[in-house]
């Protein structure tokens, strides 16, 4: 073994031939790393690891950095004259806090994250889930060592249901520290089984945390308020104003290291910090269980758009899609919704997903700068997606959905969303839904059984009917959405904040003033719902630029 070993690790990793397989599992140190390093190199190391948790690691001539399967926790790297540097954030690898990457900031727009490897700083990149760094004797080498792989098998509901259950019971029992059982509750299907599943295994109620929403059509505390009752669960609520946003807004884009737009972030935030008011340092999160068993809405969607494929070729293209793009079939309802389907279906996967992309739906000339768009590739984002689409080629068409939503649903969104909230609330997260027993386990699961005709989830749901209350069974997805657009038509603060902050972004050279001005006067009133998304994004990256790149200007 070396004799230095420097760096850091996160998260609760087990490395395969370091640490013990009886349960409880200790989380590996440095030197465990240093250790499976030596003996399998950089990918081997990298791939014995179980659990979520990222890694920088020096030692002899030697640097290594690695991240788990989602990236649950992040790893930033720069590498300047076959030199590898590695950090938690991606400002503390910046030549300069103004060295903007203007793609990036293009990524955002579209994603309204940054995907990897990219980061908002030139030079500065972030590992993908799954990806490992390697640098020794002057070689820079970047590896996956991990990708989604499906392997479907026929199994008998029974069994399988029974196999699920005890794997949740397992991966629950993981991710808890010691301390209250605690977990998010929204009332869906995922966070209510992690409640359920915390007073299961610790012999004693789980502790609740729910968000509400003064505003219609968002508010679903009465299915958290079923589950806790459900569970015996010591419940507890705190809804969301208009004034915690402008207080907090400021804070949640300084805390992430680069610019990051889901909304959702606000109210994890205040569930975490009521969290921590209550003495809890751990609190589970239910993320992961509708793209692991086939949860999400558009999945049905794609499969109704998907059966267009079976029709014959000749059909599509000398009747259906001709027929399609005449301009009278728009006069009959039912004709023009049937011609909205062909054109929608004509586009391939995964371009199909975009159709309703914000910036694409809005003609990024009309809302960007031409000297802005002079630096970036617009189709920039869709090669990333076509990428990882083609990763999962051969896998069946459900679950070709699946690993594309772990790679941009999880790993780029909605972890970064709940880890942002929690660290800044100043907490721990645990993901049991993420559990690598449990993610290999819905590998082989049948796609019927994730998606049965057009019923979502159906296996998830059937597992778990007797566990969970029915309601919450057949209820329609929501989670902690946030109202802003509709709060912001009707509170002055809120208002003011997000007009001054989209203000600025028009005077960095980013956004055409006129657009802002369209969207903050004519949009954003019109339809609150809708264009409440792209005011939030836009106001985030201004907010994001005032507290970690103040200076930052395009050249008139």
């Amino acid at each position: 073994m070396s004799d230095s070993i420097n760096g850091w690790a996160t998260g609760n990793p087990q490395l395969a031939d370091a640490t013990p397989t009886a349960e409880p599992r200790e989380s590996a140190t440095l030197a465990d790393w240093e250790t499976a390093l030596r003996q399998h190199g950089a990918v081997g190391a990298a791939a014995s690891a179980r659990g979520h948790f990222a890694v920088a690691l020096e030692t002899g001539d030697q640097r290594f950095g690695a991240v788990d399967r989602f990236a649950t926790e992040t790893l930033c790297y720069r590498v300047d004259d076959v030199r590898l540097r590695l950090a938690r954030r991606a400002g503390e690898l910046a030549h300069s806090p103004d060295d903007i990457d203007p793609q990036a900031i293009f990524d955002y727009l579209y994603f309204h994250a940054i995907p990897s490897p990219r980061t908002i700083f030139r030079g500065v990149h972030r590992l993908p889930p799954g990806w490992c760094i390697h640098e020794q004797a002057g070689q820079v080498s970047l590896q996956r060592f991990w990708q989604p792989s499906f392997a479907p098998r026929a199994m008998g509901f029974d069994h399988a249901r029974d196999r699920f259950r005890e794997l949740l019971a397992q991966a629950v029992q993981r991710q808890l520290d010691g301390g209250r059982g605690a977990c998010f509750l929204s009332g869906g299907t995922d966070s209510s089984t992690v409640a359920g599943m915390i007073g299961r295994v610790t012999g004693r109620p789980a502790a609740t945390y729910s968000i509400g929403f003064e505003a219609e059509g968002y508010d679903e505390m009465a299915f958290a308020r079923l589950a806790a009752r459900h569970f015996g669960s010591e419940h507890h609520e705190y809804y969301v104003t208009p004034a915690d946003l402008v207080r907090s807004i400021p804070d949640m884009a300084r805390h992430h290291d680069q610019p990051f737009g889901n909304s959702s972030a606000l109210p994890a935030f205040y569930c975490a910090l009521k969290a921590r008011e209550d003495g809890v340092t751990r609190l589970l999160a239910g993320d992961g269980g509708d793209e692991l068993f086939g949860g999400n809405s558009r999945y049905a969607t794609q499969r109704v758009f998907s059966w267009y494929q079976s029709v014959p070729a000749s059909v599509r293209t000398q009747v259906l899609e001709p027929v399609s793009e005449l301009g009278v079939v728009n006069r009959v309802p039912l004709v023009r919704k049937a011609a909205s389907y062909v054109r929608q279906a004509r586009v391939p996967m995964p371009d199909r997903l975009q159709t309703y992309n914000l910036l694409g739906r809005m003609d990024p000339h009309k809302v960007l700068t031409p000297a802005f768009l002079s630096q970036v590739d617009e189709q920039g984002p869709r090669r990333h997606e076509q990428a990882v689409w083609a990763e999962s080629a051969g896998a069946g068409f459900v679950d070709r959905m699946l690993a594309y939503d772990w790679r941009y649903t999880l790993a780029e969104n909605d972890l970064p969303k709940v880890r942002g909230a929690v660290t800044l609330a100043g907490l721990e997260v645990g993901y049991p839904m993420l559990d690598q027993d449990l993610v290999d386990f819905s590998a082989t699961l049948p796609a019927e059984f994730k998606l049965k005709g057009l019923k979502l989830r159906w296996f998830f749901k059937e597992a778990l009917r007797g566990f969970l209350p029915d309601e919450i069974i057949t209820k329609k997805k929501q989670g902690f959405g946030l109202p802003f657009g509709v709060w912001a038509t009707r509170d002055a603060a809120l208002m003011a904040l997000a007009a001054d902050s989209l203000r600025g972004l028009g005077e960095r050279g980013v956004v055409q003033r006129a657009f802002i001005d369209e969207l903050v006067r004519v949009h954003l009133p019109s339809h609150p719902g809708y264009y409440g998304g792209m005011v939030w994004i836009l106001m985030m990256l201004e907010q994001w630029f005032r507290h970690h790149a103040p200076g930052y200007r395009l050249a008139e």
